[in-house]
């Protein structure tokens, strides 16, 4: 046993018998949680170890190794989980899928609990003057509690693009596990394939009719149109609906899960026999007639975006009335706590 200095009034004289100090034959453990605290020393008198209580949470302490040996003791478990692209973000984990795959909890610590963002494949654009496809569904929630299994991740297809007797086709759905489902946006009303936009995670823009309704709590429905051969209407994106009788697409919505600000989940541009519809967040431009109008673009890929529609044929010099474009594709992105701040 370790000798302490003789203390002449009375005091302690050996190490053991100090109120702060353990002296043992094994070394202390996570849930060993002596009354004095922060700073308490243990020595393991067999080994000659020594260590100081450097993080007194009762029943997780940390115990730091301060003799010749090295390494700590205990301390407080943490997630651990493997899929997808991993980064970190201060002390979070962040695992982004582009494509589908398997989010797989190894390990369950203190914070079992994750955030997540789920968007669907967004809608196709439509054709002639047709509106611009729907945002993918968005979905997002924070505190989930997962338990120590594999989690199947999909991730939704754009919809394809329409064209000249063919609607535009809806996005497919993005899934993470049975916990959400993110529904695909619907495609983009066009002449000669259906004049209403079709249903999604956001409706998808009319050329001439009706704007696709929308999955609730996923996004906003496409624009309303009553321009015959004039100009198609935007998709509904996840933050608003797509623009009625205007060819703008509905906006999307920001997220910092990633620990950057990202928009995503816009709705695609109608096409416009002159000036083509705009977009954001994602969503594709609609194609414009006018010449000096750059033609129609896809929805982003992994935004959910929808697709820009086409212009119409009839005052098209620049050949893009079969410029129409499919949707974005989706993503599904996982944020947990791994480290101690």
């Amino acid at each position: 046993m370790t000798k302490a200095r003789d203390n002449a009034d009375g005091g302690a004289s050996e190490f053991a018998e100090l109120t702060d100090t353990t002296v043992s034959t094994s070394d202390p453990a996570a849930d060993s949680n002596p009354a004095s605290g922060l700073g308490h020393i243990w020595e393991n008198k067999t080994s000659g170890e020594m260590y100081v209580l450097t993080d007194a949470t009762a029943g997780v302490n940390e115990w730091t190794n301060v003799g010749d040996g090295s390494g700590t003791i205990g301390g407080p478990p943490y997630m651990e989980a493997t899929g997808g692209t991993i980064t970190t973000d201060g002390n979070f984990k962040v695992h982004t899928f582009n494509s589908s795959g398997t989010f797989t909890v190894t390990n369950l610590g203190v914070q079992n609990d994750v955030s997540y963002l789920v968007i669907a494949g967004g809608g196709g654009g439509g054709y002639n003057d047709g509106g611009g496809g729907g945002a993918g569904g968005y979905l997002t929630a924070s505190s989930v509690t997962l338990t120590e299994q594999a989690y199947a991740i999909t991730v939704g297809a754009g919809g394809a693009r329409g064209d000249v007797g063919t609607a535009s086709g809806s996005g497919t759905n993005s899934l993470f596990g049975s916990l959400a489902t993110a529904v695909g946006g619907g495609g983009g009303g066009g002449y000669g394939g259906g004049t209403n936009g079709q249903s999604g995670g956001s409706g998808g823009g009319a050329e001439n009719g009706s704007g696709g309704a929308a999955t609730s709590g996923q996004g906003n429905r496409g624009g309303n149109d009553s321009n015959l051969y004039n100009q198609g209407s935007g998709g509904g994106g996840a933050g608003g609906q797509g623009t009625d009788n205007g060819s703008t697409g509905g906006a999307g919505l920001t997220s910092s899960i990633t620990g950057s600000s990202v928009g995503r989940a816009g709705g695609g541009g109608g096409g416009d026999r002159n000036d083509g519809g705009s977009a954001s967040h994602g969503g594709g431009k609609g194609g414009g007639g006018n010449s000096s109008i750059a033609a129609s673009a896809a929805g982003a890929t992994n935004t959910g975006g929808g697709g820009g529609a086409s212009a119409g044929q009839a005052s098209n010099p620049s050949g893009q009335d079969n410029a129409t474009k499919p949707g974005g594709s989706g993503v599904v992105i996982v944020r947990y706590q791994f480290q101690a701040a």
